[in-house]
């Protein structure tokens, strides 16, 4: 696991930044609410091969992405795919789901184990 969510974000726009390949030619804006007492908002936009982090809800999102702190870190590591945890009511997508698809896809081509 992750030491925390905002080093886990800050870790995210980091290693978007640093091999921008997977994410150039796609905009969109991600939001992720992470439940518990170690949750928090963040959105994660994506414009240009740029990404871009920030605390709470700045831009409409283009999908909402709900969960634990627990299942946020695995699915990064791609522990937990989102099919599954959306099956399994440890995920909760709202507004456009081809959208996470995408970004389950994105994140297959990061290492955050």
């Amino acid at each position: 696991m992750l030491s925390n969510l905002v080093e886990t974000v800050q870790l995210i726009e980091k290693k978007f930044n640093e091999n921008p390949t997977p994410i150039s030619g796609v905009t969109v804006t991600y939001q992720f609410d992470i439940t518990g007492d170690d949750g928090g908002n963040y959105q994660l936009q994506l414009r240009d091969g740029q990404a871009k982090v920030i605390t709470g809800s700045e831009a409409p999102a283009d999908c909402t992405l709900t969960m634990s702190l627990d299942s946020f870190d695995k699915f990064l590591s791609g522990k937990l795919k989102g099919t599954m945890a959306f099956m399994t009511g440890k995920l909760k997508i709202k507004g456009d789901i081809t959208k996470a698809m995408k970004l389950e896809t994105i994140l297959k081509e990061y290492d955050f184990r």
